[in-house]
């Protein structure tokens, strides 16, 4: 018969069930109390961290704040560095304007006073040029001022350039005496003028006529030996001999005493002979003008003494002679050569000077 032992069991259960209860209790109150533990801690840490991160940000926002007051003096000066820049720059602008336009002026007045300088030289060349009868002073003149431009190179004097050509080569192809070569000559008709005989009798051409006498010598009376004969024979042919050259100089000497001359020219017999020294003086400083003449260019008064040293030695001189025909070619020679040409003005120079002036 089965024994009925229900209020134990239930007893027990409800004991089981306690118990259980209670351990679930001090499981859920274990682990509440460790994720309360851990939370706690995790709060800790994250406070720990947030008041860290909240230092570091203050740090941070310090020198954020030092960095932007550092930025904003910066900022600042940068600012008035601009505006000092600015301003400078304006200033540096005005004055590079000054300066170009003082440059323009300079260059200006540069070429301005070059032109005017070309010209003055012109000019006194042109001056010198009237004066000497020459043309080498224009031409040293014209290829000076070539030079200066040359050196300058403005385009706007080209044209004045080309004008200073176009005169040069006109003045160069004016013919120029040559006058080292004139002056020898004259030098040389000087020389032959004391060589030159005249036509009237020269005392110092006179020359004594040297006579030969013959000497006669006579032998000895008696037979004459053949000895004696052979010297008769010989002292004979000398004395033929001695005859003849006396003969010769007497007939020179006789010939001497008369000499027969055409003379185209009155005035020339009227010239004594005691002044052909001073006729030849005279010739001669005739000569020596026209050099001195031709040195300086003075080419009409040398034409005027070669004329007149031509001329006397037509009059007073023997043409027959070779010495005065060699006197008579040379004086006749430089007498065409002694003249110079009209120098051309350097017009077209001039004018482009004055437009090169003028355009300023």
């Amino acid at each position: 018969m089965p024994v009925v032992v229900q209020p134990a069991s239930r007893s027990t259960r409800s004991r089981r069930l306690q118990f259980g209860l209670m351990l679930l209790l001090l499981l859920v109150s274990v682990t509440a109390l460790s994720m309360a533990w851990y939370g706690q801690r995790r709060v800790h840490t994250l406070e720990q961290e947030l008041v860290r991160r909240q230092q570091d940000s203050a740090g941070q926002a310090t020198e954020a704040q030092l960095l932007a007051k550092q930025a904003q003096e910066l900022s600042r000066d940068a600012v008035a560095k601009v505006t000092l820049t600015e301003s400078r720059l304006a200033e540096i602008t005005a004055q590079r304007g000054q300066l170009e336009e003082l440059i323009q002026s300079l260059s200006r007045a540069r070429d301005e006073n070059l032109v005017v300088d070309i010209d003055a030289g012109i000019r006194v060349a042109l001056q010198q040029t009237a004066i000497t009868g020459s043309a080498a002073p224009l031409v040293a003149a014209l290829k000076a001022a070539d030079e200066r431009l040359a050196r300058v190179s403005q385009p706007r004097l080209e044209s004045v350039r080309r004008a200073i050509a176009r005169d040069l080569d006109r003045v160069k192809a004016v013919s120029v005496a040559d006058i080292a070569s004139l002056a020898i000559k004259l030098d040389e008709a000087a020389r032959l003028v004391d060589e030159a005989p005249l036509q009237v009798l020269d005392p110092q051409r006179l020359v004594e006529a040297k006579v030969p006498r013959a000497v006669v010598r006579g032998g000895a009376g008696g037979t004459p030996s053949p000895a004696s004969a052979a010297a008769s024979a010989t002292r004979v042919g000398g004395l033929r001999a001695e005859l003849s050259d006396w003969w010769q100089g007497l007939w020179a000497e006789t010939r001497s005493l008369l000499r027969v001359t055409r003379i185209d020219q009155p005035q020339a017999m009227l010239l004594a002979p005691e002044q052909g020294f001073f006729l030849r003086e005279n010739v001669k400083l005739r000569l020596l003008n026209a050099r001195l003449a031709l040195m300086s260019r003075q080419f009409d008064t040398a034409q005027s003494d070669l004329q007149a040293a031509l001329a006397a030695v037509d009059n007073y001189f023997d043409r027959s002679a070779r010495k005065t025909q060699l006197l008579t070619e040379l004086l006749r020679s430089v007498v065409p050569q002694a003249r110079q040409a009209g120098v051309p003005r350097p017009d077209d120079t001039l004018a482009a000077l004055t437009t090169a002036a003028a355009g300023r």
